[in-house]
């Protein structure tokens, strides 16, 4: 049997297919190696997200080519041509395509070029895994999604929306519960979107989840504004309970509302302020994370200060900054570009502010003390979150998995700095 070296790249998803592909290589009798040079075949999960993130998977895959190499996730399937321009003799493998891990790696091994980008795989609930953290359960709740937004590869890569069943969901999380596994995050392209093609919604989800009777904390990652509506008050309802962490990821991506319908967005900036004051208000503190792109193509000056104005009136405390580039396949590469240089000064002045905003709520955050669960080891320090999702490390030695009283003793515009005081 082979040794095989897996790395992953990407969001969350990414990292739960990479996690399924260790799961049915060790499955396979296969073997898991911690270095590339120990293999006897490499294998990347990609992404492709943006045009930063496609360049850093080129260089990968150009360093992996001393070994047989499978290329698999986002990138074979919406830049196929960038994949063989690089890597002839690679194999490629899509992100619905995982359940072909072993036909593929077998028979890469045996010097083929195998390409499994069709979508064959109906369900991922109940694939065997290798978890990349023993603390946390990445369980997908669904593939696909159903925007059509210009300036993104996802649809390219992953297709139309399909929900898997709550039944099945709530089984995978037990068996990452059983396993050992504390924080549990329901995961996808996109979690609003969640049953509508099969007559469910993320909030019966979520409390169906809830039901289970361990301790563990659940986060319900990413949701487009479009569908927040149709949930928002029902979605409430299910951060009521203690189990869910209360934080929010909202990518508004601007501030104009011409910029959003440009985009393609189907939701407008009044949609992203609804719901931050529906969920301060009702919950008082409450972590609220969005996406904002500058650059886009038709984005003059004035829809920029547009966005400028937005992040000043609803402060997010947590901004993902993209500055846009040009993704083969997507409407908004036609387009007319904006100067790169203009681009990068837009960048710096949005950097400024979410620096500044995010500093700003997490020192309101000094004095804090409460519960943290503790997932995460990084450089010496160990890394936990508290009901809020806000990330706190301490110095002290502390087991993965374990939950303790903490005081934030200080803050900084990312995290929060603590001390375990039981």
């Amino acid at each position: 049997m082979a040794k095989i070296w897996v790395e992953a790249y990407g969001c969350s998803a990414s990292f739960a297919d990479s996690e399924m592909i260790s799961g049915l290589i060790v499955n396979g009798g296969h073997t898991l190696v911690q270095d590339p040079s120990e293999s006897d075949l490499n294998l990347i999960v990609t992404c492709s997200v943006k045009d930063a993130t496609a360049t850093k998977m080129v260089h990968r895959i150009k360093q992996s080519q001393s070994k047989p190499l499978v290329v698999a996730g986002c990138l074979p399937k919406a830049e196929r041509h960038t994949v063989e321009k690089f890597a002839q003799n690679a194999s490629m493998m899509g992100p619905n395509s995982i359940g072909k891990t072993l036909q593929v790696i077998e028979a890469t091994l045996n010097g083929s070029k195998v390409v499994a980008l069709e979508d064959t795989d109906l369900s991922k609930v109940g694939i065997p895994k290798i978890r990349l953290n023993p603390a946390v359960g990445i369980v997908e709740i669904a593939n696909g999604c159903m925007s059509e937004c210009t300036f993104c590869q996802t649809k390219l890569a992953k297709g139309d929306l399909k929900s898997y069943r709550i039944g099945d969901i709530v089984r995978q999380v037990k068996r990452e519960l059983a396993d050992g596994c504390k924080e549990i995050w329901l995961s996808s392209t996109d979690n609003g979107c969640y049953g509508l093609d099969i007559g469910e919604d993320l909030s019966s989800l979520i409390e169906q989840v809830t039901l289970i009777p361990e301790d563990f904390r659940i986060r319900v990652g990413m949701m487009n504004p479009m569908f927040m509506p149709r949930i928002r008050d029902n979605l409430l309802k299910s951060f009521e309970s203690d189990k869910v962490f209360r934080f929010l990821h909202v990518p508004v991506q601007s501030g104009s509302n011409e910029v959003l319908n440009n985009m393609k967005r189907g939701h407008t900036v009044e949609t992203f302020k609804d719901v931050v004051r529906k969920v301060r208000a009702k919950f008082g503190t409450f972590t609220i994370s969005t996406d904002i792109i500058v650059g886009y193509p038709t984005e003059t000056q004035e829809n920029f200060e547009e966005t400028i104005g937005l992040l000043k009136e609803t402060r997010p405390d947590i901004v993902n900054l993209s500055r846009y580039s040009q993704r083969p396949g997507t409407i908004a590469a036609e387009m007319p570009q904006i100067d790169v240089v203009e681009i990068k000064r837009r960048s710096k002045q949005v950097t400024d502010l979410i620096n500044d905003i995010s500093l700003e709520n997490n020192r309101k955050w000094i004095g804090w003390k409460g519960k943290v669960l503790f997932d995460e080891n990084l450089d010496g320090q160990v890394k936990g979150r508290n009901f809020a999702y806000k990330p706190i490390f301490v110095n002290e030695i502390t087991e993965i998995g374990q939950m303790c009283t903490v005081r934030v003793a200080d803050a900084t515009n990312h995290s929060l700095i603590g001390e375990i005081v039981s």
